[in-house]
């Protein structure tokens, strides 16, 4: 067990953790958690539904013809700094020494939608250290400490737009309930006042050009939530000034906020998955399908439901409906109680994108106390001895969700009672330039939806637009 200093425990307290949480995570990071039972992927036709043109005109049809019967909110995660998107830069900053993603920015660096601000703090003949600089310093542009949502993404012939901006006029384009959009970001606790002031600024002028009026909501992710960071021996990580560092815990964490949405549609996508208007048309096509799909099964749940409590369902179509549509295996001779449980709950529709790469984490069927049903899983998540099923995989998850949180009176569910305590993963991070091991658990979009239906619709490449690193943003997607 690790002995912490008095210091150390008022710093756990003043966080609102106890040293006994604290001691529990430090173990989770040297034992780890228990491997996710995959028994193989999911691909198209055994898991993932991918539909033709046909279809997908049906599906957002339904989206189109009766979207304004509900209340839809668009969740958008956004807490943390940009610390990993300048990972490489903050490298270059400490050694010295040039690597591929900083050498791309320094040749590019007239390209990103901020380098107008960055010009006012570079010499006539600027050096790779003075664009770095001028990028990262505190005194300066000090983006890796901003969070990406008011990082300048793209540039426009009369404007320059943040992430967090993108997102407001995307939700524009499939997120309008009677000329209203609903958007929540959740943020860390000190870049809310920014935030706001940008919002301020903003609002106005795209409430005018879209002719929408704008409702947006914060809110911030509890310290108590956060997990300790350590080394790579599993010994508690230090700042410069010897104290502790802790790190939010994964979107997992965000269940919490997410419990608090009052909507009958949430659709939730990451805060750096934002393209350009120039290459929006099939984010938007394929939000709608998603969409669609979910009103389409929500309505048949909810009919199945009313037949069981009834007791005037028909079996075979109910079981049927269940295996193949929801993906659930169900067991032999099924009861009705069984049946409502498995059809009583959240609903969650997931875009999925062919593997460009190596295979990694994404939908799998697994198998569990719930008997075998799809389930996202993250490659950390997976046993060394079930890899050669992980390579088999074709999709990854690009965190594209659309959900309901209804019951079928309307009724919300608590979502904390549909999350999986045994999941999570450790996974490597930076702060300020030096890497450490973080704990995430259980994530969002496997651990803590984890009792959800789940169902896994393919969506096109053109969907997934991330910027992980700064260089991303030299990518077509983000370039006009």
């Amino acid at each position: 067990m690790i002995k912490f200093s008095d210091q150390d425990i008022k710093q756990i307290e003043q966080h609102g953790l106890t040293l006994d949480a604290v001691n529990q995570q430090i173990e989770h990071f040297k034992s780890g958690f228990p491997f996710a039972d995959i028994t193989r992927p999911a691909t198209i036709g055994d898991g993932i539904f991918e539909y033709d043109e046909n279809a997908i005109n049906e599906f957002i049809k339904i989206y189109d013809d009766t979207h304004d019967n509900y209340t839809i909110t668009k969740f958008v995660p956004a807490s943390g700094a940009a610390t990993r998107m300048f990972r490489d830069l903050f490298e270059f900053m400490s050694t010295g020494e040039l690597n591929p993603t900083t050498t791309s920015v320094i040749n590019n660096i007239d390209r990103f939608a901020f380098y107008d601000d960055l010009k006012q703090f570079l010499p006539p003949t600027p050096t790779a250290h003075d664009i770095v600089s001028g990028m990262l310093g505190a005194d300066k542009l000090n983006l890796g400490n901003l969070p990406k949502a008011l990082i300048k993404f793209h540039k426009y012939k009369n404007e320059f737009r943040t992430a967090a901006a993108e997102h407001l006029i995307e939700g524009t384009q499939y997120a309008t309930t009677r000329d209203t959009v609903h958007i929540h970001f959740t943020l860390s606790p000190e870049h809310v006042e920014k935030f706001n002031n940008l919002m301020d600024e903003i609002l106005p002028k795209y409430s005018k050009t879209y002719n929408v009026k704008f409702h947006i909501t914060t809110s911030t992710q509890s310290p108590s939530t956060d997990t300790i960071a350590v080394n790579f021996d599993n010994t508690p990580f230090r700042d410069n000034n010897g104290r502790l560092v802790f790190r939010p815990s994964g979107h997992g964490a965000l269940i919490e906020n997410l419990n608090k949405i009052d909507s009958d549609i949430i659709f939730i996508k990451n805060i750096d998955n934002i393209t350009n208007d120039e290459h929006r048309a099939d984010t938007i096509r394929y939000k709608k399908l998603l969409g669609g799909i979910l009103i389409k099964t929500k309505n048949q749940i909810k009919k199945f439901i009313t037949d069981l409590q009834n007791n005037t369902y028909n079996e075979t179509n109910l079981q049927d409906f269940i295996t193949h549509q929801l993906c659930i295996t169900l067991p032999q001779n099924p009861t009705r109680d069984t049946l409502l449980n498995i059809l009583n709950r959240p609903v969650r529709i997931c875009g999925m994108v062919k593997n460009t790469g190596a295979p990694g984490g994404g939908p799998f069927w697994v198998r569990d106390a719930r008997g075998e049903h799809l389930q996202i899983t993250e490659s950390s998540q997976i046993a060394p001895s079930a890899r050669e099923i992980m390579n088999q995989s074709t999709h990854f998850n690009p965190v594209d969700l659309v959900c309901s949180t209804r019951d079928i009176d309307g009724k919300k569910f608590d979502l904390t009672k549909f999350i999986d305590e045994q999941t999570g993963f450790i996974s490597e991070k930076s702060y300020n330039g030096r890497d450490l091991r973080a704990m995430e658990r259980p994530g969002l979009w496997n651990g803590a939806m984890a009792g959800w239906i789940t169902i896994f619709v393919s969506v096109p490449n053109t969907t997934f637009t991330p910027v992980k690193k700064v260089s991303d943003l030299l990518d077509t997607a983000h370039l006009g």
